[in-house]
């Protein structure tokens, strides 16, 4: 998870994370693919809850309060602010995750940014407000 603050994560790449927390738990408690102990079950036996999203998710808010309290290069980056010489046409498809929609939600980036200035609020907010991803089966 060295720099995992810099990581966009794409829903692909959440699955592959998750994907390898189970099987780190799995190699843990000695359990082979072809036992077919479901996850949840997994999960009981070592006493744990899927964490490393809401780790990375929690390192990501961190680092990124950090350099919105400082005045410097990579936060004009971050925020976009540095214009290029290339020119770039209008690209197909779906426009690339940034870096800074993972911590966006619907009251916008500017209010997050004054949280950031105030670091008991974004401790607060970001410090537990990610919590452990639990899953419910519907079966």
């Amino acid at each position: 998870m060295y720099g995992a603050e810099t990581w966009t994560l794409r829903a692909a790449d959440q699955k592959y994370l998750e994907s390898f927390e189970m099987w780190c738990w799995r190699r843990m408690e000695r359990i082979s693919w072809t036992d077919h102990v479901r996850n949840g079950e997994v999960l009981l036996r070592v006493n744990e809850q899927r964490n490393i999203l809401h780790e990375i998710r929690k390192r990501k808010a961190n680092w990124i309060g950090y350099i919105l309290r400082r005045n410097c290069l990579l936060k004009q980056v971050i925020e976009g602010k540095i214009k290029g010489e290339m020119e770039v046409a209008r690209r197909r498809g779906r426009r690339h995750k940034k870096l800074l929609d993972d911590l966006k939600d619907r009251r916008g980036y500017s209010h997050s940014k004054e949280e950031a200035l105030h670091r008991t609020i974004w401790r607060h907010r970001f410090g537990g407000g990610f919590g452990p991803v639990v899953r419910q089966n519907t079966e």
